[in-house]
């Protein structure tokens, strides 16, 4: 008769939380006790709800079943998909409580904030300088790994950083940004410019 009279007799004594059927509130109780029951066969990950496991495993099979109809990228989560689908539509949800900025992603909008507070959460374990993003860190690093994933398609020269083989490039194309406001002379990089202006200045 429950499932007719949409009565909900079990309730969770943390949240207030009901239900109408038994092990459905138990189920819901490995939230708040933290039990997780069902294990990831191939990285060991753990799950209190055995739905969840079966989404996470959509990460090692491949899985997507989650078009877009746009522009056909696949997703494993429905979420993702409804989260890229605002990449088409412009529809931005999240907007900054400072300067009024708005965000597509809930987590843009969270690093953004990192500008106002100044918050810098991510450090480099060899020089401690701390960075606003993940991915600062992850390029500031390979200055001390020496690691250069930039190659200079016409000398062969490599880079850490994509916007340094940027302004290699101007070299080979003689390309000049930079004026000087006294005699009008350009140059291909800023630290040239500035070199320059001394003769100016003296």
């Amino acid at each position: 008769m429950v499932l007719h009279t949409g009565e909900k007799p079990f309730g969770c004594d943390v949240c207030g939380t009901r239900f109408k059927h038994l092990g459905n509130l138990k189920n819901h109780m490995r939230i708040h006790t933290g039990e997780k029951l069902f294990g990831c066969g191939d990285c060991g990950k753990g799950f209190t709800q055995q739905e969840s496991l079966k989404y996470h495993m959509r990460i090692h099979t491949g899985e997507k079943q989650f078009g877009c109809d746009v522009c056909g990228k696949r997703f494993t989560q429905r979420g993702s998909l409804t989260r890229h689908i605002r990449i088409h539509t412009g529809e931005k949800l999240f907007g900054c409580d400072v300067c009024g900025k708005r965000f597509i992603m809930q987590g843009h909008a969270r690093t953004h904030m990192r500008i106002h507070t100044g918050e810098k959460p991510f450090g480099c374990d060899v020089c401690g300088k701390r960075f606003t993003r993940q991915e600062a860190l992850k390029r500031h690093m390979r200055i001390h790994t020496g690691e250069k994933l930039f190659g200079c398609g016409v000398c062969g020269k490599q880079f850490t950083q994509q916007g340094t083989i940027r302004r290699h490039m101007r070299i080979h194309t003689g390309e000049k940004l930079f004026g000087c406001g006294d005699c009008g002379k350009r140059f291909s990089q800023q630290v040239t410019l500035n070199r320059h202006m001394r003769l100016h200045t003296g």
